[in-house]
């Protein structure tokens, strides 16, 4: 298994936004359809995530223009 060389820690990104997920988005509200929870998660990760909170691995930049700046 070519993944076998792999630390746990390489799915923490992936745990972090899914622990922000969890926590700002669906503990604090109650979702009737599946249509409403999915546009929600729409927002918080397309919008809200990547272009508000800055973060330090980033050069304190959001991860919107952390990911753009790369691609320059």
């Amino acid at each position: 298994n070519e993944q076998s060389w792999l630390s746990p820690y390489d799915n923490a990104p992936m745990e972090r936004s899914y622990n922000t997920l969890k926590n700002e988005l669906i503990d604090l509200h109650n979702y009737h359809t599946d249509e409403k929870l999915n546009t929600a998660i729409e927002k918080i990760a397309y919008v809200t995530y990547n272009h508000i909170p800055p973060h330090s691995y980033n050069g304190y930049k959001t991860p919107f223009e952390a990911r753009y700046e790369k691609q320059k």
